[in-house]
């Protein structure tokens, strides 16, 4: 994410947002495997994380079923740990398509239509 705002990747908006998608169901795909063993410090990790997302009305009863962390939430957050791999993975395919659609940022500035085929000229 540094490199692409060094290189002034957000010119690509589409590969911008779906690689900041990517990085945002990673981050919440960890936190649902650390809440997983269900221990003390898991217990109170999703309790500190759940409580920093009560500024979101309903949000919170919705994610844990009820407004505190117990069995329901057990269940949701291993159904949600198990779904976002996926959800990432088709989103890295689309993340992929735009990439070659638009092209990746080019450091140096090189026009990259300007390059020496490698089968005739090399091989």
């Amino acid at each position: 994410i540094l490199r692409g705002l060094n290189y002034s990747y957000s010119y690509l908006p589409l590969s911008w947002i779906t690689g900041l998608i990517i990085f945002l169901i990673s981050i919440v795909t960890a936190f649902m495997g650390y809440v997983l063993p269900w221990g003390q410090m898991s217990f109170w990790g999703a309790t500190v994380i759940t409580n920093l997302l009560y500024f979101i009305p309903g949000l919170v009863s919705w994610i844990c079923g009820g407004y505190t962390i117990s069995d329901p939430t057990l269940k949701r957050f291993f159904v949600l740990h198990f779904i976002f791999p996926f959800i990432a993975l088709c989103i890295v395919f689309i993340h992929i398509f735009f990439l070659h659609l638009q092209g990746s940022s080019n450091p140096l500035g090189y026009d990259t239509a300007l390059k020496i085929p490698f089968y005739p000229s090399l091989l």
